[in-house]
């Protein structure tokens, strides 16, 4: 595995281990460190939680003093939501501002995320009815448009028939 910095949270590296297959698992303790929580505390947090004890789990990594170790390590995709999830009251006052922006930037997200998609969808239907509503227009000008052309057609046939009629007629005007 390599190891990797992705950010630093109150001067604490944090870094994540990247598996030969790809997967990126990132330690919680120096987070829990540098938040000032209990890191058993949090991971008992996980394992109680249904999704991410699923996903957590003792994976080698790379300690600060260079040395491997077992940690207890979440996938990187899963550490926003568990970060998420800690209480601003539980942390260390220097890492309670932090956290609380955190977690406003978090709600933020969340709310952009599903109000967009709710907004895409409303502006999706809006453009489908213009759409539907252009149609329903072209289709009743072509039925006028065809309707015209019947009665140019039967005008044509009657000019026709007229001029080919043998029988003579008085014009008198």
């Amino acid at each position: 595995m390599a190891k990797q910095v992705i950010t630093t949270i109150n001067g604490v590296e944090i870094f994540a281990e990247v598996s030969e297959s790809g997967n990126v698992y990132v330690p919680i303790k120096p987070i829990c460190t540098a938040l000032g929580v209990d890191d058993k505390r949090q991971r008992d947090k996980i394992q109680e939680d249904d999704i991410l004890s699923s996903v957590g789990g003792l994976t080698p990594s790379t300690g600060t003093d260079g040395k491997q170790y077992e940690m207890f390590c979440l996938p990187l995709e899963y550490i926003y939501g568990w970060i998420f999830t800690i209480n601003p009251k539980n942390v260390a006052d220097a890492a309670k501002e932090a956290v609380s922006k955190y977690r406003r930037e978090c709600y933020d997200a969340l709310y952009r995320h599903f109000a967009g998609s709710l907004r895409r969808q409303v502006e999706a239907n809006k453009a489908e009815i213009a759409a539907l509503e252009a149609v329903n227009e072209a289709i009743a000008r072509e039925r006028e448009a065809k309707a015209e052309r019947r009665k140019a057609e039967e005008r044509l046939a009657k000019v026709r028939a007229d001029r080919l009629d043998p029988t003579p007629a008085l014009d008198l005007y």
